[in-house]
């Protein structure tokens, strides 16, 4: 184990999917999200194979035992993928951001219903506080501000917590697939799950980019496949509670893209907000730690000895 470096490429990986999720946004009114799911899927297929050769992991990283349980963890999961890219079009780039982490919200709650995880006060209220926060982001979309309602924005903020109902949900999936599955194993189906479930959108829109937007979408997949290289990869370092509070640096980084880039300043309530769902995530994550440490702590009292 080694915490500096899981720290240092969580943070990469979190570099490395804004400055992806920037280029779709800038793509959006253009490229439809399907076409987009499906660069974004495509194109990250040869760098994951890349990766797999290098480790000398290519014949044990892609054989699966449960094909029809990465079809459904592939389904959601692209679901999620395209109504997100769809709501980048419709919503500053930092709103997006920040209410696409009612995800790891949500999660807590599915893991509860579907997996039978004993969720106590401390996570709950925890859910409750980012949800209050999640509230505060869309007052302005709910019309209670006079900060500029959109019908448009509206929609994207529709958009954007369908896309977190689903990344909760393929979470669910997820957590089932690790028990049996490889790690590499889920990451490579699921990229070629999205880029074929993609293509059933070619007849609704797909559009013929021109040769910068070519190559700014086939960026999206090169950055798709290092992005999860790098998260892969920061786990073999560090636990997942030590490096997955670094997950929302993407905010900040998504501030700084929105106002360089696209022009947007961040509005009082969105920043109240956005504070609040992280310094809920972050607690969730956390209590999620303690709790380990206090299994591992049982568990040994009650190894026997001698």
């Amino acid at each position: 184990m080694n915490p500096s470096t899981g720290i240092l490429l969580k943070i990469l990986s979190v570099v490395v999917f804004t400055v992806m999720a920037a280029i779709i946004k800038l793509n959006a009114d253009e490229i439809p999200a399907g076409q987009q799911v499906f660069f974004r899927s495509f194109f990250a297929i040869p760098v994951i194979l890349g990766w797999l050769i290098w480790r000398h992991e290519l014949s044990s990283g892609l054989g699966t035992k449960r094909p029809i349980n990465h079809f459904y963890r592939g389904f959601i999961g692209t679901t999620a993928m395209g109504l997100n890219f769809a709501a980048l079009g419709y919503l500053p780039f930092p709103e997006a951001t920040a209410l696409g982490y009612t995800a790891p919200l949500l999660t807590v709650i599915f893991a509860a219903m579907f997996l039978g995880e004993d969720v106590r006060a401390f996570r709950l209220i925890s859910v409750l506080n980012g949800l209050v926060g999640v509230v505060i982001v869309l007052l302005p979309r709910l019309g209670v501000t006079s900060e500029g309602l959109t019908t448009a924005q509206t929609l994207g903020a529709v958009l954007v917590l369908s896309g977190a109902a689903c990344s909760a949900l393929a979470q669910i999936f997820i957590r089932k697939l690790v028990l049996e599955e490889r790690t590499s194993v889920i990451v490579f189906w699921f990229s070629v799950t999205s880029s074929i479930l993609a293509l059933t959108t070619l007849p609704f829109g797909w559009v013929v980019p021109a040769p910068g937007t070519l190559v700014l979408l086939i960026v999206t997949g090169l950055l798709g496949g290092l992005g999860q290289i790098l998260l892969t990869s920061s786990y073999r370092f560090a636990p997942a509670s030590v490096v997955a509070p670094f997950e929302y640096a993407s905010v900040i980084l998504a501030l700084a893209i929105g106002y360089l880039s696209f022009g947007e300043v961040p509005t009082l309530t969105m920043l109240v907000g956005s504070a609040i769902v992280i310094g809920a995530g972050i607690a969730i994550i956390l209590r999620e730690r303690q709790l380990g440490i206090e299994r591992t702590r049982q568990r040994k009292a009650m190894t026997p000895q001698g």
